[in-house]
Protein backbone atom coordinates (compact mmCIF):
# COMPACT_ATOMS: atom_id res chain seq x y z
CA UNK A 1 0.00 0.00 0.00
CA UNK A 2 1.77 3.41 -1.24
CA UNK A 3 2.00 5.99 1.55
CA UNK A 4 -0.34 9.17 0.67
CA UNK A 5 2.12 12.36 -0.62
CA UNK A 6 2.57 14.86 1.67
CA UNK A 7 0.52 18.17 1.42
CA UNK A 8 4.31 20.55 1.83
CA UNK A 9 5.85 18.51 -0.86
CA UNK A 10 2.88 19.01 -3.31
CA UNK A 11 2.89 22.69 -2.52
CA UNK A 12 6.36 23.26 -2.87
CA UNK A 13 6.56 21.62 -6.75
CA UNK A 14 3.84 23.81 -7.46
CA UNK A 15 4.78 26.99 -7.46
CA UNK A 16 8.20 26.06 -9.77
CA UNK A 17 8.20 27.16 -12.66
CA UNK A 18 9.17 25.65 -16.03
CA UNK A 19 13.04 26.20 -17.22
CA UNK A 20 13.06 28.71 -20.04
CA UNK A 21 15.04 27.39 -23.18
CA UNK A 22 17.44 29.01 -25.01
CA UNK A 23 15.99 30.55 -28.25
CA UNK A 24 19.39 30.51 -29.45
CA UNK A 25 19.84 26.80 -29.10
CA UNK A 26 15.93 26.04 -30.18
CA UNK A 27 16.86 27.90 -33.97
CA UNK A 28 20.42 25.97 -33.89
CA UNK A 29 21.82 28.87 -34.77
CA UNK A 30 25.61 28.94 -35.12
CA UNK A 31 26.21 32.53 -34.68
CA UNK A 32 24.46 35.41 -33.33
CA UNK A 33 24.64 38.28 -36.24
CA UNK A 34 24.95 41.95 -34.48
CA UNK A 35 22.69 43.39 -37.67
CA UNK A 36 19.67 41.40 -36.40
CA UNK A 37 18.60 44.34 -34.85
CA UNK A 38 14.63 43.90 -33.94
CA UNK A 39 15.50 40.31 -32.69
CA UNK A 40 18.62 41.80 -30.37
CA UNK A 41 16.03 44.36 -29.04
CA UNK A 42 14.02 41.95 -27.33
CA UNK A 43 17.67 41.38 -25.10
CA UNK A 44 17.20 44.97 -23.97
CA UNK A 45 15.25 46.37 -21.29
CA UNK A 46 13.28 49.42 -21.46
CA UNK A 47 16.46 50.98 -19.85
CA UNK A 48 18.56 49.90 -22.58
CA UNK A 49 20.41 47.57 -20.57
CA UNK A 50 21.08 44.01 -21.07
CA UNK A 51 19.04 41.49 -19.41
CA UNK A 52 20.23 38.30 -17.49
CA UNK A 53 20.14 34.87 -18.17
CA UNK A 54 17.75 34.20 -15.98
CA UNK A 55 15.26 36.45 -17.31
CA UNK A 56 15.41 35.39 -20.43
CA UNK A 57 16.30 31.93 -20.46
CA UNK A 58 19.23 31.59 -23.13
CA UNK A 59 22.33 29.18 -22.26
CA UNK A 60 25.69 30.37 -20.84
CA UNK A 61 27.39 30.27 -24.19
CA UNK A 62 24.61 32.44 -25.99
CA UNK A 63 24.66 34.81 -23.72
CA UNK A 64 28.22 35.64 -23.58
CA UNK A 65 28.01 35.68 -27.47
CA UNK A 66 24.57 38.07 -27.23
CA UNK A 67 26.10 40.52 -25.09
CA UNK A 68 29.17 40.91 -27.64
CA UNK A 69 26.71 41.22 -30.77
CA UNK A 70 24.72 43.69 -28.30
CA UNK A 71 28.02 45.58 -27.66
CA UNK A 72 28.97 45.98 -31.50
CA UNK A 73 25.38 47.32 -32.89
CA UNK A 74 25.29 49.79 -30.32
CA UNK A 75 29.22 50.61 -31.01
CA UNK A 76 27.35 51.11 -34.71
CA UNK A 77 24.57 52.85 -33.76
CA UNK A 78 21.96 50.32 -34.56
CA UNK A 79 20.93 49.71 -31.13
CA UNK A 80 20.92 52.54 -28.21
CA UNK A 81 23.28 52.48 -25.36
CA UNK A 82 20.62 54.65 -23.12
CA UNK A 83 17.03 54.85 -24.08
CA UNK A 84 15.09 57.78 -25.63
CA UNK A 85 13.47 59.26 -22.49
CA UNK A 86 16.82 59.60 -20.76
CA UNK A 87 18.73 61.33 -23.55
CA UNK A 88 19.72 65.19 -23.33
Amino acid sequence: MPTPKSKKRDDYYRDRRRRKVCAFCADKATQIDYKEVNRLRRYLSERAKIEPRRKTGTCAEHQRQLSVALKRARHVALLPYAPQHLRP
